[in-house]
C-alpha cells in the first residue's frame, strides 16, 4: 500500500483519544475519532465509507463542533 503523507496531528490524535474514552460521545464521534487515530501511521488511508460518513457529518447543520472537527480531519486525509 502506498504511503499517505497526510497524517493526523498529535493535537487531533489527543482529541480523538479523549473522544473514544468519553462515555457521552456519540457513536458517530467515536467512529470519526477511531478513523482519525488510525491515520497516525503513513500506511493507513480513509476508506470510502468513512469519507461518506464524514462528508454527511460536515453537511449536517446540527453536528457538534467536535463532530465537524473530527470529520474534517478524516476528509483531509482522504487520498482522493
Amino acid at each position: 500500500m502506498a504511503k499517505n503523507p497526510k497524517q493526523t496531528s498529535s493535537k487531533i490524535a489527543s482529541i480523538a483519544g479523549q473522544t473514544l474514552n468519553n462515555p457521552s460521545a456519540s457513536k458517530l464521534q467515536k467512529q470519526l475519532a477511531a478513523s482519525a487515530l488510525s491515520q497516525r501511521v503513513a500506511t493507513s488511508h480513509t476508506s470510502d465509507k468513512m469519507e461518506t460518513i464524514a462528508a454527511k457529518a460536515l453537511d449536517n447543520p446540527r453536528s457538534a463542533e467536535l463532530t465537524k472537527q473530527l470529520a474534517a480531519t478524516v476528509l483531509a486525509q482522504a487520498t482522493k
